[in-house]
């Protein structure tokens, strides 16, 4: 199902608050400065119910010229605008910078509500609709419904509400599959509960108890609480307005702009390349070095530009820039961002991310220009990227690739290996292949999972590769996922030694007396070797706490000692001594019976079927009637 949010836009005093209120019947003002001026200062967010069960979430933003850096916070989040202009007062300063706005984020949908409609005369109200049409064109909103309207009386919500509905179809669906991403727009505090963040979730999705990052600074965090809409859920999805509680965090060290995202999903950087667009009215050009003032999401950002192409970017023209940011930041390929220069602060216009972590660029470098350009062009490299970016957890081959932008294996070959030489994808074994972005989220994921087993069973050898497979691919099942962790433990990130995993560097730390208990397990089971004692009757000769003596042999366990049945427990040593015993049968034996096997060991029976079988189970023998032959191991 799509998600909603409805954003407002307009000049101050036209009336969106009161539209708000008459949509939804709250007052979306809840500062007292607010309340006692009359105008919005800060972002109002709420919700409503559409026709057929939609619930949209609404933003009112400050239309006031003072406050467009929250306006800016909370319109790049929306996916359907409510242009406002008064019918008193037509199109003004603020609705012509707010549209510019809209047009430089890529907003598609949109309706013009005129508001306060019952104060003028029916020719007023023709007239200024005329107006208002003729400034809305070559916009996004030239075809835009315009729908007159009064918030006190009511009249002609219905009718925008039918507008509102209409549009919610043709509204296109956020990516639930990308990687989560959310903007902070509002950080604040809840006696009993702490911190507690808002935003709309651009991308992807998010669950309870769920671990995520804070952007810039990378800081780890656990949602403890999600709400929509004042709603208590377990999962929230792109497109919804939310407030996260989280864990671990103080209200202090979080600010409007920072994004929380999937770990390792976002790269912070200093530096970003774009395509650069100045309004055609911008009120004045742009030179190399000059100051401006960046906003992306929920942020603002002073940077320093230098133009890739030309010395001076004039109105109306675009060009490939970099930004030299004053502060880290985090972008992805394909946001929006708006550009104002940095004093007096006006609107100059908008730009595109194509690079979102670049290497230093000067003015004038071909290469550099043909580079951004191929990628900004959507090629096969960048369709490549893309797709392997939403599949790199499926470990796809270069058929799959291929498949997936719609073009033949043999296209993609020298593709791949240009991006393996920019380090944007990675190869497994020359056969599998997932993106850099995926490999890094990977890789702390595992890390994370390792350490807190650590943390919790210091006196074991490691998980066991197959849970942790479950714990962090989508198909653990997959070969890809064994060859890739042998990847990485021969990178030195993982310690694999059979079927454990360790992180590199974790050792087990026994204490003298966990030592002690160690060394009277081995040695009752290697001076019983093949005719063992129960377990129970081990642990009750040991000297030592119960507790830590579960520890022990919990550890030794895969290790040191073999479960083969319940109460059948053998060394390693013992175990590996009957293997080479059987072998050494097999040199002039075609067959094995129990009772041969039996004498081989100087056992009794049940210890000697005991054993055969778990062989069976291991195909190290192959039963055949009553008799043993040498199995495929």
């Amino acid at each position: 199902m799509k998600h909603l949010v409805i954003g407002t836009a307009g000049h101050i005093d036209h009336g969106k608050t009161t539209l708000i209120q008459a949509l939804t019947g709250r007052n979306t003002d809840r500062l007292k400065e607010e309340m006692k001026r009359g105008i919005s200062i800060e972002l109002g967010f709420t919700h409503f119910d559409l026709p057929g069960g939609i619930r949209a979430g609404i933003i009112d933003v400050p239309g006031h010229e003072r406050f467009i850096r929250h306006m800016l916070a909370g319109v790049g989040g929306v996916d359907l605008v409510m242009l406002v202009i008064a019918a008193d007062e037509g199109v003004m300063a603020q609705t012509k910078e707010h549209l510019d706005i809209l047009q430089m984020l890529s907003i598609k949908k949109g309706i013009v509500v005129l508001t306060k409609a019952d104060i003028v005369e029916p020719e007023w109200l023709e007239m200024v609709k005329e107006d208002v049409r003729e400034s809305l064109q070559e916009t996004f909103l030239e075809s835009a419904p315009i729908i007159a309207v009064d918030s006190v009386s009511k009249r002609g919500i219905n009718e925008l509400i039918e507008k509102l509905t209409d549009h919610y179809q043709e509204v296109d669906s956020r990516d639930e599959k990308a990687p989560f991403r959310m903007p902070i727009d509002r950080v604040f505090t809840i006696t009993g509960f702490g911190t507690v963040v808002t935003g709309t979730l651009m991308e992807g999705s998010l669950n309870i108890e769920e671990t995520v990052q804070l952007y810039p600074g990378e800081e780890t965090l656990r949602i403890r609480n999600i709400q929509v809409h004042g709603e208590t859920v377990k999962k929230a999805y792109a497109g919804q307005r939310v407030a996260l509680n989280l864990s671990g965090i103080k209200k202090e060290l979080i600010q409007r702009g920072d994004y929380l995202a999937k770990p390792g999903s976002l790269k912070s950087t200093m530096m970003v390349d774009g395509r650069l667009t100045l309004l055609k009215n911008a009120p004045r050009s742009l030179k190399q070095r000059d100051r401006v003032r960046i906003y992306h999401g929920a942020s603002e950002i002073l940077a320093r530009i230098v133009i890739l192409e030309k010395d001076v970017i004039e109105p109306g023209e675009s060009t490939l820039v970099q930004f030299r940011l004053e502060e880290n930041a985090v972008f992805k390929k394909g946001d929006n961002i708006i550009i104002r220069f940095y004093s007096p602060m006006e609107t100059l216009g908008g730009a595109v991310i194509i690079e979102p972590s670049p290497e230093k660029h000067k003015s004038m470098q071909q290469d550099i220009i043909d580079k951004l350009m191929l990628k900004e062009s959507g090629g096969i490299e960048a369709d490549l990227e893309q797709a392997l970016q939403k599949i790199s957890d499926t470990f796809p081959d270069k058929s799959i690739l291929a498949e997936s932008i719609g073009c033949d294996e043999s296209d993609i070959k020298e593709v791949i290996g240009y991006l393996q030489d920019q380090n944007l994808i990675y190869s497994i074994e020359d056969k599998y292949y997932i993106h850099r972005d995926y490999y890094e989220s990977i890789i702390d994921e595992i890390s994370m999972n390792l350490i807190n087993y650590h943390k919790k069973n210091p006196l074991r050898q490691g998980m066991l590769k197959e849970e942790l497979k479950s714990r962090v691919f989508s198909n653990p099942k997959n070969r890809a996922a064994d060859l890739f962790l042998e990847l990485i433990s021969q990178e030195k990130i993982i310690c694999i030694e059979g079927k454990f995993v360790s992180a590199q560097g974790f050792s087990i730390k026994l204490t003298p007396e966990q030592k002690e208990i160690l060394n009277q397990i081995e040695t009752i089971y290697l001076e019983s070797l093949y005719s063992p004692p129960r377990l129970e009757e081990v642990k009750k000769g040991i000297k030592g706490k119960e507790k830590t003596i579960q520890q022990v042999i919990e550890m030794m366990m895969g290790d040191k000692l073999l479960r083969l049945q319940n109460d059948l427990v053998l060394h390693q040593k013992a175990y590996e001594g009957a293997k080479e015993k059987i072998k050494e049968h097999f040199i002039n034996c075609e067959t094995l019976s129990v009772a041969e096997f039996r004498d081989l060991l100087g056992t009794s029976r049940k210890y000697a079927v005991g054993i055969l079988e778990y062989l069976d189970q291991e195909k190290f023998t192959k039963r055949e009637g009553d008799n043993r032959t040498l199995g495929k191991k």
